[in-house]
């Protein structure tokens, strides 16, 4: 299977999603994330936990980018590469808010709960630990399709740390451990996004060649 590097060297057939097991794939991962969303926005509220109503957000921002690559599956390479384009972009800017909104927590309202932390911790890990098996099979497709298999993974690795961090809150009695591991979630987003955003680029480039090339043939013709 054709990997991130080597992309633009392999003659490859890179998998595009246009499969009917995908596609039944990618509605069930849409609604275990619209799922939790609920849940977590519910518990945070309840809770009164900045931090849950923020990893819900996270749920409802992989919903709509989710929902985003169910529809462009089977259209042309250029609008799949934008679309992935557009979802790298956009887990920058998560990274970011992250790692920005965590910071404010930490330094402005105070030590989180780490009771609910872990509590919602492990559900939200167990949502997307099976969104991550759930999609295994195509995690080396196209953009589009890897954008997907990246941000499921990042955040079952998020939740994971999310947990660590509830420990490390619990037994210090601060909220410096959440802040650290803001920061080490931050520089995963970011590195999955410069992927995302490259090889988008690339299939951008690369579909942009191939609609140039369909245009001349058709004036060509007789």
């Amino acid at each position: 299977m054709a990997g991130m590097s080597g992309h633009c060297c392999s003659h490859e057939t890179v998998f595009d999603g246009t499969s009917t097991a995908f596609r039944r794939a990618l509605i069930a991962v849409i609604a275990i994330n619209a799922a939790l969303f609920l849940i977590e926005m519910t518990a945070g509220q309840l809770a009164g936990s900045k931090a849950l109503q923020a990893d819900a957000l996270d749920f409802a921002g992989d919903t709509a980018t989710y929902a985003i690559s169910l529809l462009v599956i089977g259209r042309p390479l250029l609008w799949r590469a934008r679309a992935a384009f557009l979802k790298g972009l956009s887990l920058a800017a998560m990274g970011l808010w992250v790692l920005a909104s965590t910071a404010w927590q930490v330094l402005v309202l105070g030590v989180p709960s780490a009771g609910v932390m872990s509590v919602v911790g492990l559900l939200a890990l167990a949502a997307n630990v099976a969104s991550v098996l759930i999609l295994m099979r195509w995690r080396d497709g196209d953009a589009n399709v890897r954008s997907v298999w990246l941000c499921s993974r990042n955040d079952a690795i998020g939740n994971v740390a999310v947990i660590g961090a509830a420990a490390l809150v619990f037994a210090t009695g601060t909220a410096w451990p959440d802040l650290a591991v803001a920061t080490l979630m931050a520089g995963l987003f970011l590195s999955s996004a410069v992927q995302i955003v490259r090889r988008s680029l690339s299939e951008m480039a690369e579909g942009t060649s191939a609609d140039g090339a369909g245009h001349r043939h058709a004036r060509t013709q007789p």
